[in-house]
């Protein structure tokens, strides 16, 4: 089968792999369809984790059931489904909890918990970035769709990851009806966190990032846009809230927060949130932060370490919710409001390319070039995508 394969920084092939298959009675596998590129992927395209050479990305997935093993109940061959992220036993102390981002079972290393398709430090499972992806407890990480499944694959398959992520961060700063929500961040996620605020009622949604496009999804969706390269996005939300802050917010950018001039300060956002909530507020942090960088610009973050403001933090009594998002938390929820027609998280979406054009794909995502929001490939896609 085809899949996008990592090379090493900045490197990514189209070839061919061994056939994603059957290896065990609960595995289900599903012929890709649509497979999304994540903001996450691009920390393993920049070399900025341990992601090995020769394995293959995609961890946002959707497809059509072409096998299933003779330990599978509920899903059948034909069905059209969505896989979490997240890789999840069902049945470990996590799982029962709920907390399914951190499965103690899928996850090989005894130190560790969560896992993950094509991820780096998430065991060893191949990406749906392929013709095929093989689904492990496949009756529990299976969300089964419904008949408009194909036509609206661009919808659905934001179920995988963002829309999710998304709402998570919504979930841990706690929004509700009437509420005014900030939101760092404008890429794929920050949008997400920005449609669910409006799905939970916020009366103000504020959204800050710097890029054009980024910030006109936002306004599409009636966001309050604020580009942090012209003003101070914390004045512009004291002056938004009548110099109390926001009730909540969230952060959807993690440890590559740079100033607009793109110097890198990965305790940029989570400050600037700190000094954006009012007193009591509540944070949902779900952009990613790791354990070490060496990639970094400083001491401290080559560490994992932030310079927060915990003194101003603690003296305003706010909380702070962080971590993956516990995917199957959501996903039928979620399902449901897209099937209704309540929520069309397609909106972000820039590009639909074959599995062909991915290497110039990640090229772009990764510059953050103009009118590259969101791409989602399609591995039996033919020729040039929109």
């Amino acid at each position: 089968m085809k899949a996008v394969v990592y090379e090493g920084p900045g490197k990514i092939s189209v070839k061919e792999v061994s056939d994603a298959k059957i290896e065990r009675p609960t595995d289900v596998l599903v012929r890709i369809t649509s497979a999304n590129i994540c903001g996450s992927d691009l920390h393993m395209y920049e070399g900025r984790t341990d992601f090995e050479p020769g394995r293959w990305f995609g961890h946002e997935n959707l497809g059509q059931v072409v096998d299933v093993g003779d330990g599978v109940d509920k899903v059948r061959v034909d069905d059209w489904v969505v896989l979490p992220f997240n890789i999840a036993c069902g049945h470990c102390k996590n799982c029962e909890r709920g907390l399914t981002n951190y499965c103690l079972t899928a996850q090989p290393e005894p130190n560790l918990a969560g896992a993950a398709y094509g991820f780096a430090d998430m065991g060893p499972y191949g990406g749906g970035q392929a013709e095929l992806l093989r689904v492990p407890w496949g009756d529990f990480n299976c969300l089964r769709l419904g008949e408009d499944a194909e036509e609206r694959q661009t919808d659905y398959v934001m179920l995988a990851d963002i829309f999710p992520t998304g709402y998570h961060a919504t979930e841990m700063a706690g929004v509700q009806p009437g509420d005014q929500t900030v939101i760092y961040g404008a890429g794929p996620v920050g949008l997400m966190a920005a449609l669910s605020a409006t799905i939970r009622g916020a009366g103000k949604v504020m959204v800050v990032d710097r890029h054009p496009d980024r910030l006109r999804l936002a306004e599409s969706i009636g966001a309050i846009a604020i580009d942090d390269s012209k003003v101070d996005p914390v004045q512009a939300v004291l002056d938004e809230t009548m110099g109390l802050g926001a009730d909540n917010g969230c952060e959807c950018v993690g440890y590559q927060a740079h100033e607009p001039g793109g110097e890198e300060q990965p305790n940029l956002t989570m400050n600037r949130l700190v000094a954006s909530v009012r007193f009591t507020g509540k944070i949902g942090n779900v952009g990613v932060f790791v354990p070490q960088d060496p990639g970094a610009s400083d001491e401290l973050a080559k560490q994992g370490k932030l310079a927060f403001d915990y003194g101003m933090f603690w003296f305003k009594g706010q909380h702070i919710g962080s971590g993956q998002a516990p995917v199957k938390k959501y996903n039928r929820q979620l399902r449901d409001l897209i099937a209704a027609g309540k929520a069309e998280p397609s909106f972000i979406v820039s590009h639909e390319l074959p599995l062909d054009q991915a290497p110039e794909a990640y090229e772009h995502f990764d510059k953050r070039d103009d009118g590259w929001t969101k791409i989602v490939l399609h591995p039996s896609m033919a020729g040039a995508g929109a």
